[in-house]
């Protein structure tokens, strides 16, 4: 990690006439009123690079590819009929997904009629009165859209799967499971859970397999038949790119949104499908600016700090602690002044609490217990690691390298009770391979990958996604349950009894900050 290097620059991106972004041209501490929001059909430059405000300093996009004018681009343009493009969820500003500030805004300025609120899966269901903050609830206050998973489950050729289990609706706050056309009785039945949009940035990090021995050689995986195949190439690929990993390709991936969220009618045609793949596939993102820090970039800094480690550094390496650390090294910013005297300045203080945090997040060694999908791997219940050596050990970007689905206990009780999220009883055949660690009846908020393989075992199971733009993008976690990094780092302390210091906690915040 200490040899990545850092490419400069050559220039500045013209995003609009009054929204112009560089190291030539911005302040260390300005802040800017001007509007984030990129709608869709408006045209903006995306030439080499471009910063955002947030509450905890920039955000830097790159592009490693040819410029792009968005007036006319695919991922930007309204092809549906609610009048959504892909930026509409997948905003520049926030990392590439949607943050509930943003959301909040444009609810605010548009009186809830932005093509973002469409009924179709801006809404807690379809069928409710539209542009009542109430019906929007979940978008506003989580920043989560209603996803509508066929019951039973299909293949991707659109058989039915046959399910190991038995889904029964305990309780429906938002009114959809239970709705006449859109529910689990409906016609078309459907089960709707409530996700929030991944990043759609650093993408060659999601699609890398593991480095093996040869090139066909992925040693993270003891059974192939975890891993899904490119339709077009039959090459086996990764199953980091969306939660459930129902969709292993950009191209799949486009294609479905373009039907669902996008309500289009004709599919993207294969031109469209590459422009989106392509463009998807050079941007990078990451904070780059720290009100309290400083600067987050460049030869003295810690190397993987920034947009250009992502760009410039290798996909599918498992972090190694300590000698390929997953962010790299922090240690230039522990007590930098007199060999280890204490530290002079509000900048250095805080680099040296978030020096602190890499250490934490790296070394700290805790007893991780009780996770389906993953302690039942053959690893050991309770199984020893730390954050990074355990579920977030991918180079630059921290979501585990192996298939990565697990049950945290995000989605099933007893672990995380909501009362703003349907809540479902799965019972499992007798001849279901139970879940491990909850048995044959799991009460759950989101079945999660089991709405994609209809296994029993998968029940309440995700994806860890990466650790990249986070000050940009809150709430946290698939379901939203973390508005902020500290009730993120909370929910671990407690889930895992990890017993965190106060200092801990706030310096594991600062530390994820600069991601």
């Amino acid at each position: 990690m200490s040899s990545f290097s850092f490419r400069p620059m050559s220039g500045v991106l013209l995003v609009s006439a009054s929204l112009v972004f560089g190291a030539a041209t911005m302040s260390r501490s300005a802040a800017y009123d001007v509007s984030q929001w990129w709608g869709p059909g408006e045209e903006h430059v995306i030439g080499e690079a471009i910063e955002f405000v947030n509450a905890d300093g920039r955000l830097r996009l790159i592009n490693a590819g040819d410029p792009i004018n968005t007036a006319d681009h695919p991922f930007f343009k309204p092809l549906g009929k609610n009048g959504r493009a892909c930026v509409t969820c997948h905003q520049p500003s926030d990392a590439m997904s949607l943050s509930v500030k943003t959301i909040r805004a444009r609810w605010d300025a548009t009186g809830g009629q932005d093509p973002l609120f469409a009924a179709i899966d801006g809404a807690n269901c379809p069928s409710l009165p539209q542009r009542e903050e109430a019906s929007h609830s979940l978008l506003l206050n989580k920043g989560l859209f209603r996803i509508a998973r066929p019951w039973p489950p299909r293949a991707a050729d659109g058989s039915v799967i046959e399910p190991e289990f038995d889904l029964q609706v305990i309780s429906d706050p938002t009114g959809c499971n239970l709705d006449p056309k859109y529910g689990l009785s409906g016609k078309d039945a459907a089960v709707s859970v409530y996700r929030r949009p991944r990043p759609v940035a650093n993408m060659k990090y999601m699609l890398s397999l593991p480095h093996g021995v040869t090139p066909h050689e992925y040693f993270m995986y003891n059974d192939k038949s975890l891993l899904p195949t490119d339709p077009d190439t039959g090459e086996f690929v990764s199953v980091q790119l969306m939660s459930d990993g129902r969709l292993p390709t950009l191209r799949g991936q486009a294609t479905d949104a373009g039907s669902t969220h996008l309500e289009m009618i004709a599919k993207l045609t294969k031109e469209e499908l590459r422009q989106i793949e392509a463009f998807e596939g050079a941007i990078y993102v990451a904070q780059s600016f720290s009100n309290q820090a400083g600067e987050l970039r460049g030869p003295s800094m810690p190397p993987g700090l920034g947009p250009e480690a992502l760009r410039d550094g290798p996909p599918g390496e498992l972090g190694n602690n300590p000698v390929n650390r997953v962010f790299g090294t922090f240690e230039m910013w522990l007590n930098p002044r007199n060999n280890g005297a204490a530290v002079h300045s509000p900048q250095e203080a805080f680099r040296a609490s978030i020096a602190r945090g890499a250490n934490v997040f790296f070394d700290k060694r805790f007893f991780i217990k009780d996770v389906g999908v993953y302690n039942d791997k053959g690893l050991g219940n309770p199984f020893k690691r730390s954050c990074a050596s355990g579920c977030h050990n991918t180079v630059l970007t921290g979501m585990d390298l192996a298939p990565g689905f697990m049950d945290l206990g995000l989605n099933n009780w007893p672990w995380n009770r909501r009362e703003d999220l349907p809540l479902f009883k799965a019972t499992c055949h007798a001849d279901a391979v139970p879940q491990s660690y909850l048995g044959r009846v799991i009460y759950t908020h989101d079945p999660g990958r089991a709405l994609v393989t209809g296994k029993c075992r998968d029940i309440g199971a995700s994806m860890t996604q990466q650790m990249r733009g986070l000050a940009a993008r809150a709430p946290y976690f698939m379901g939203g349950a973390a508005d902020t990094l500290r009730e993120m780092v909370d929910f671990y302390d407690r889930r895992f009894n990890i017993g965190y210091t106060e200092q801990e906690k706030q310096d594991l915040v600062n530390f994820m900050s600069v991601l």
